[in-house]
């Protein structure tokens, strides 16, 4: 049984919001006190993925107008992330894990109608792919 490390899960979660964070740093803090590289990189996954998922929900039960108004979202980022969107398609979401587009590509979907389950798989493999390499590389 993996045990949850709790203080990971949220800083990934938080990380994967409009939030900024730091969930990179933890995560090789946490391989570096010894802890399972495998655990500890699905932990930071489901965390990050849920924090995209708050993300795309914002999207999808608002508007453009809305997440000006209360997100205050940067209008250039939102714009560079829906025409890459729109360029690439749903592969994009791959991408979600990027810094500056990662979160507004999230929040795109939502407001595009990304089909859910798409979203998800998507985002998924982006972001366990990007633990998973760092992990590797570092421990």
């Amino acid at each position: 049984m993996i045990e949850l490390d709790w203080s990971l899960f949220f800083s990934a979660l938080i990380s994967s919001t409009l939030f900024p964070g730091g969930s990179e740093a933890l995560l090789l803090y946490r391989l570096h006190e010894g802890g399972s590289a495998f655990a500890l990189v699905m932990i930071a996954t489901l965390g990050n993925v849920f924090g995209s998922l708050i993300t795309y929900a914002m999207g999808r039960l608002g508007s453009k107008a809305i997440h000006k108004k209360w997100l205050r979202m940067n209008e250039e980022k939102v714009e560079r992330a829906e025409s890459w969107f729109t360029r690439y398609g749903q592969p994009s979401l791959l991408l979600a894990w990027l810094p500056i587009v990662g979160d507004p590509l999230c929040l795109v979907a939502g407001l595009l109608r990304s089909p859910l389950l798409w979203f998800v798989v998507l985002v998924s493999v982006g972001k366990l792919a990007r633990y998973a390499l760092l992990a590797g590389v570092f421990s």
